[in-house]
């Protein structure tokens, strides 16, 4: 073979061998190291020395206990599926003069135990504000006597426009809260209508709470 012929047939199989490289998937290198995802740390299930956040937070899942996380600046409203639903076991609690019922509408241990600066929140949370919540619901239950069976719930109102964010530091607070004082529970027997006193809500993460009930104590 002629000596430029044979120098293109060897140049054209090279450019073959390059071309098909070219195309093929490059090998993985021989000690590549594996990249694992970054571990996430675990979300807390308390969160006492939280400090109140400054913008509304994602909804927790419906596992996750509210009381248990962080306070929030969210102005609560008084309206809504989930207030609706605690202002009715507090009147269920009325009617059947039963506390425990009315339980979703008081102000939750677990965040009592965030928001205030004193010795044993949980035990003064039990023997003090829960023990006249329930004393107050028996008490209100005998006011309705013989009209409990035909009385009918028909509304809260709360004077939104009257709460106030009550400061850390005030009442043996650590983290604050809205306060508002004065909403009524209405409610009719025979079609007259009547109402209850509701002394004082207080939020947690925007919802409005009951912490006293006919009198403060």
């Amino acid at each position: 073979m002629p000596g430029e012929l044979r120098w293109f047939v060897v140049a054209a199989m090279a450019g073959v061998g390059v071309w098909g490289c070219t195309r093929a998937e490059p090998p993985a290198p021989d000690a590549s190291p594996s990249v694992a995802a970054p571990e996430l740390p675990a979300p807390s299930s308390s969160a006492s020395s939280a400090p109140v956040a400054s913008a509304s937070t994602a909804a927790p899942s419906a596992s996750v206990d509210p009381s248990t996380l962080p306070q929030t600046r969210d102005r609560p409203v008084a309206s809504g599926p989930a207030f609706e639903a605690r202002v009715a076991s507090l009147w269920s609690a009325i009617v059947a003069d039963d506390p425990q019922q009315a339980v979703p509408f008081f102000f939750p241990v677990s965040a009592y135990q965030q928001v205030k600066d004193i010795p044993d929140p949980a035990s003064d949370w039990k023997h003090r504000l829960f023990a006249a919540y329930a004393h107050d619901i028996h008490a209100l239950h005998a006011r309705l006597g013989s009209d409990a069976p035909n009385a009918r719930f028909t509304g809260i109102d709360v004077p939104e426009a009257r709460g106030r964010w009550v400061d850390p530091g005030e009442e043996y607070n650590k983290l604050g809260y809205y306060r508002v004082f004065g909403s009524r529970l209405r409610y009719e027997v025979d079609g007259a209508a009547r109402s209850f006193d509701v002394k004082s809500l207080i939020s947690w993460r925007g919802e409005w709470y009951v912490v006293h009930l006919s009198a403060i104590k």
